[in-house]
């Protein structure tokens, strides 16, 4: 790609094997990373955010589909040595590189002052991928213009997020997720796609953001009782919801029936949208 050294060779020069303690697992095939740049497109009229890029396979992969612009952040001193030697220098105008925490960067400001969108694309690390997805759906929440999410994870975690009631993954993720996006699970990769190779699939998913939620709801109330109910899955919720009422000073049966909900139901078998009533009967209540 644009008489670009290969991956492999990017990754002896600047000596950046992948590190356990950063969560890295560097894909390195790039028919996959070009097949998740054109998933993410149009590009051209987006400013895209990468977290994570390591030696670059994802990034050229953007730069390449005519992204606008790529700003990728990396903790990795090697991995932020290497884009600005070989990457950069062919894309300085439309690449920023930035060595630094993605829990704490302000990526939402990248769009602040223009009418331009926030195009979230990683390979996430595994080690921060459910924290910064929760981080991204806050931010969504409260109004960040953020066009689409394409991000890969564990694909245990990648069916957590598109879970539907009654199953077994169903949960926190699904319900938060669901609620202000629509996830789709879009590619499925295979260990073998990535160095070094993890012991488990990943896959890539879509982040459609809706227009609107689901339903209307507190974020602070629906966040609490969700995590109150998964808390202890197996109990009746008129029993798991006690760690959050208790602590709200809610009657938990008050609660349940204001919302119209079983107290015998339990957690995994209520919809986003009876989550979202419980929410805002406890904002009621309270």
């Amino acid at each position: 790609m644009d008489g670009l050294p290969p991956l492999r060779e990017i990754i002896d020069q600047y000596d950046l094997r992948a590190r356990k303690s950063l969560g890295q697992n560097f894909l390195l095939d790039l028919n996959l990373t070009d097949k998740i740049a054109r998933m993410a497109a149009p590009l051209d009229n987006a400013h895209i955010y990468e977290v994570g890029p390591g030696p670059g396979g994802l990034t050229r992969a953007l730069l390449f589909e005519r992204a606008q612009h790529v700003t990728a952040i990396d903790p990795d001193r090697r991995a932020i040595k290497a884009l600005t030697a070989y990457l950069q220098p062919a894309h300085r105008d439309r690449l920023t590189l930035v060595e630094g925490d993605a829990l704490t960067f302000d990526e939402v400001g990248l769009v602040a002052d223009q009418d331009t969108p926030l195009l979230i694309v990683s390979n996430l690390p595994y080690n921060v991928a459910t924290v910064l997805l929760f981080r991204w759906l806050a931010q969504l929440h409260d109004g960040a213009p953020i066009r689409d999410m394409i991000l890969m994870f564990q694909r245990e975690v990648a069916q957590r997020i598109t879970a539907q009631p009654g199953s077994k993954t169903y949960g926190r993720l699904s319900i938060l997720a669901q609620w202000l996006c629509q996830p789709e699970i879009i590619i499925d990769l295979p260990p073998e796609a990535f160095s070094p190779p993890p012991k488990v699939s990943s896959a890539v998913v879509r982040f459609n953001p809706r227009p609107e939620p689901l339903a209307p709801a507190p974020m602070v109330e629906l966040e609490a009782i969700v995590a109150a109910a998964f808390g202890q899955r197996r109990k009746m919720l008129r029993q798991s919801l006690k760690t959050y009422t208790e602590q709200a000073g809610i009657d938990p049966a008050r609660l349940l029936d204001s919302a119209g909900i079983d107290p015998t139901a339990r957690a995994e078998t209520l919809s986003i949208e009876q989550f979202c009533a419980l929410a805002r009967a406890a904002k009621d209540l309270s």
